[in-house]
């Protein structure tokens, strides 16, 4: 078989430049660290290295967003607590507004140190945060949740919860809207709750009461109508919402209990004939409208002029300290939720944190080079490349006119 000089300089010189090509290829996996360079490299390999890597990418934006969720539950945590702590001044200070020493003029004092601590509540409820987003306006980020008219606070954002994608199957809330936080409170004891009318003139103070009976809870409306004649004092119980008589002409001692339709209460003191005690369904009332009403108590029930003064007083301050209690328990119900939220993203922190470790050491396993054995292979490649040159070398120097 003949061999042309052109034939010998093709076959060297795509010797030379396949030695070159994996030489350059093998450089190029050193100096990257990667094994796959190309997705013709490792076809199978490849396309699971592009899915973890998406995977690993979105699990980066998960962390990112539970970062932006524990942020956002930090400020309102540490507004809740500012409330929580507001809220227990304003118990103490009913609770002094009752002591009997105290004249008209020092509750109006009292009247107008809890007006600044409804104002200081409002100013919580509004809180920004660094981005100048309302924390409790629902998704009205941008929009004042809370507008104050005196003693009137008035709810201007919506029922909306924002949540944040924390995991590729979980939502978690960052904020609670402000009608959720601040005004969905039951008043009374939570099923019904029980008042003395205005226009009362004896001593009879009515307590919250209790339920102890559930089935038998009507949800209607009942008047407890006290007559007085000859000395001798009774009761009438009527359902208003259907106009009946529960029970008539009952005798009254003071600490009387009085039950009917599955509840309980007690009235002490003395009533006057014509005396009305209402029991209510309980309705939702904000802390604010709570705070408000006791505090148009304190400037407007004088209890050294006014007759029964003294005894408006003491029940209308029951009744508040009982509505502010609930509301404070609502607000630790809420900071508790939010801590649940706390430890939840806690969690999912942890197991993030795994699946990073995770999608690393199974791209390195697909992607990644042996080092020992690349540089090995490449002092390989370099000798065969010299070899290759050496030897087309050889054969390309080769003439007739070298034996004539």
């Amino acid at each position: 078989m003949r061999v042309s000089t052109n034939t010998v300089y093709d076959v060297g010189t795509n010797a030379i430049l396949q030695q070159q090509e994996s030489l350059v290829k093998t450089q190029q996996q050193v100096s990257t660290g990667k094994r796959i360079l190309t997705p013709s490299d490792d076809p199978i390999a490849a396309a699971q290295a592009l899915n973890i890597t998406q995977a690993a990418t979105l699990n980066e934006q998960y962390t990112t967003n539970r970062k932006n969720a524990i942020s956002a539950l930090g400020l309102e945590e540490n507004a809740l607590k500012g409330v929580t702590t507001l809220i227990q001044d304003v118990h103490q200070t009913m609770v002094y507004a009752g002591n009997p020493t105290l004249t008209a003029g020092d509750r109006r004092s009292l009247a107008v140190e809890l007006r600044g601590k409804l104002d200081s509540l409002v100013n919580l409820a509004n809180t920004t945060d660094g981005s100048g987003q309302f924390l409790f306006s629902g998704f009205q980020a941008f929009t004042t949740p809370f507008v104050q008219t005196s003693l009137s606070v008035q709810y201007n954002g919506d029922q909306g919860q924002r949540l944040n994608q924390v995991s590729a199957t979980r939502q978690i809330s960052v904020g609670d809207a402000g009608t959720d936080v601040f005004e969905r409170i039951k008043n009374g004891n939570g099923v019904f709750v029980t008042a003395a009318d205005p226009a009362n003139l004896g001593t009879g103070i009515i307590t919250t009461g209790s339920v102890i009976a559930p089935a038998s809870l009507t949800g209607d409306n009942y008047q407890v109508v006290f007559t007085v004649a000859a000395g001798v004092t009774t009761y009438d119980v009527i359902n208003t919402t259907t106009s009946t008589t529960i029970s008539t002409a009952n005798p009254y001692t003071s600490a009387t209990t009085i039950s009917f339709d599955g509840m309980q209460f007690s009235i002490e003191g003395d009533p006057s004939n014509g005396d009305i005690f209402t029991v209510l369904p309980s309705t939702n009332e904000s802390v604010f409208k709570t705070i408000g009403d006791f505090i148009t108590t304190l400037e407007t029930v004088p209890t050294n002029i006014q007759p029964g003064g003294g005894t408006r007083l003491t029940n209308n301050l029951n009744t508040a300290i009982q509505n502010l209690q609930n509301s404070l328990e609502h607000i630790l119900s809420t900071q508790a939720s939010v801590g649940a939220r706390f430890q939840e993203l806690s969690s999912l922190e942890d197991v993030g944190s795994d699946f990073k470790v995770q999608f690393a050491k199974t791209l390195s396993r697909l992607e990644d080079i042996d080092l020992a054995e690349a540089i090995s292979t490449l002092n390989r490649q370099q000798v065969y490349l010299e070899a290759a040159q050496r030897s087309f070398t050889k054969v390309s120097g080769l003439s007739l006119f070298d034996y004539i």
